[in-house]
C-alpha cells in the first residue's frame, strides 16, 4: 500500500513540474535594442564600453521573472570613452589578450539566472551564475524588470571580481608597490534588456 503511495505521489509531483513548466513563457531578448555596459577602474581613473549578447531570454511565469539566460559576445567588445586612433583600440586588444579575458579561446562569456526573489513592485534580487573564461561563480545583484504579458523591460547592475576568473593583471590583491599601474578588482556591468516584439 505504501509503495502505492509512493507513486502516486512521485507522479502528482511530476504532474505538478510539468504543469508549471507549461505556465512559463519563455520570452528572447532582443539583441538588437539591449546593451551590457563594462567599467573598469584604475585608482584615479576609468574605462568603458559596450558588450553585445548573441543570445538570451527571461523566463516568465503568470507575469513574474523566474528565471533567465544570456550569452555575451566578447569578442564584439569596444570602448567607448577612448577614439579607436586614441588608445581605444589599444586598450580593447588588450582586454582581449590572455591575461584579460582571452577571448580567442572564450568567445563568450554566459549569465545564468538560479534564483530568484520578488522584493516589491518590479524589483527583484537575483542569483546568477556568471561565466568568464570557461569559469563560473555566482553573483547577486538587484535588477529592476517591468513586465507586461510577455513584453518586458529590465535593467540591472552587477559587480563581479575578477580575479575569480583568473585575471589577476596589475591587481593589487597579488602584486605590490603597483602605484597608478594598479587595476581594481570589480567590474561593472549595466545590463538594458528588452524583449522581442
Amino acid at each position: 500500500m505504501s509503495k502505492k503511495i509512493l507513486i502516486l505521489s512521485l507522479c502528482f509531483l511530476s504532474l505538478m513540474s510539468f504543469t508549471t513548466m507549461l505556465n512559463q513563457d519563455h520570452v528572447k531578448v532582443n539583441i538588437e535594442a539591449s546593451t551590457v555596459k563594462w567599467i573598469g577602474s584604475k585608482i584615479t581613473s576609468s574605462h568603458e564600453g559596450d558588450i553585445k549578447i548573441s543570445s538570451g531570454k527571461l523566463v516568465l511565469e503568470d507575469g513574474m521573472l523566474v528565471g533567465g539566460e544570456f550569452v555575451i559576445d566578447m569578442t564584439s567588445m569596444v570602448c567607448t570613452d577612448l577614439k579607436p586612433n586614441e588608445g581605444g583600440d589599444k586598450l580593447v586588444k588588450h582586454l582581449k589578450a590572455d591575461d584579460f579575458f582571452g577571448v580567442e579561446n572564450h568567445p563568450t562569456s554566459n549569465l545564468k539566472i538560479t534564483n530568484v526573489s520578488h522584493v516589491s513592485a518590479s524589483n527583484y534580487l537575483i542569483t546568477a551564475d556568471l561565466t568568464i573564461k570557461g569559469i563560473t561563480h555566482p553573483v547577486d545583484f538587484n535588477a529592476d524588470v517591468k513586465i507586461n504579458n510577455e513584453a518586458y523591460l529590465a535593467t540591472a547592475t552587477l559587480v563581479f571580481d575578477r580575479t575569480k576568473y583568473g585575471i589577476e593583471y596589475n591587481s593589487g590583491s597579488f602584486f605590490d608597490n603597483l602605484g597608478d599601474y594598479l587595476i581594481l578588482d570589480d567590474i561593472t556591468l549595466e545590463l538594458f534588456l528588452l524583449s522581442v516584439k
